[in-house]
């Protein structure tokens, strides 16, 4: 009985410890001295865990149009802070403030959302935290 119960603690420890090393560093993926405002229209939400995602096109100064990634909190912070499923729909023009990413990639860890149509800034649940240059 003792050699389970110290064997389920040992599972129990190594499997959380396992969980904290899977999730990523915000300086690890993105470049806080590397801000970036995106205005486009949404293509696709995916609100899931572990973090939500947005595609946005944008479209440059030739109307050629680009799809980014933009990275948010967890759905569960973003609910929270006021967040449903439905705050931001495919086909809705938002602005997004964040940082990019330090691969180049068209991928941003975003700080806040505006809704175009209201006005209404969302917070974005960036990992960022505080927003000064280390």
């Amino acid at each position: 009985m003792i050699i389970s119960r110290i064997l389920l603690s040992a599972v129990l420890l190594l499997s959380a410890g396992a969980a904290a090393l899977a999730h990523h560093s915000f300086d690890a993926e993105y470049d806080r001295n590397k801000p970036i405002t995106l205005n486009g229209t949404v293509a696709k939400v995916e609100f899931m865990n572990p973090h939500i995602w947005i595609y946005l096109n944008v479209k440059d100064d030739k109307g050629a149009s680009t799809q980014w990634q933009i990275e948010g909190g967890a759905p569960n912070s973003l609910r929270r802070f006021g967040w449903t499923k439905d705050s931001v729909k495919e086909g809705e023009a938002i602005t997004v403030e964040g940082s990019m990413s330090k691969d180049g990639s068209k991928t941003v860890n975003a700080r806040s959302v505006v809704l175009v149509s209201t006005g209404k800034r969302l917070f974005a649940g960036s990992s960022e935290g505080d927003t000064k240059a280390k």
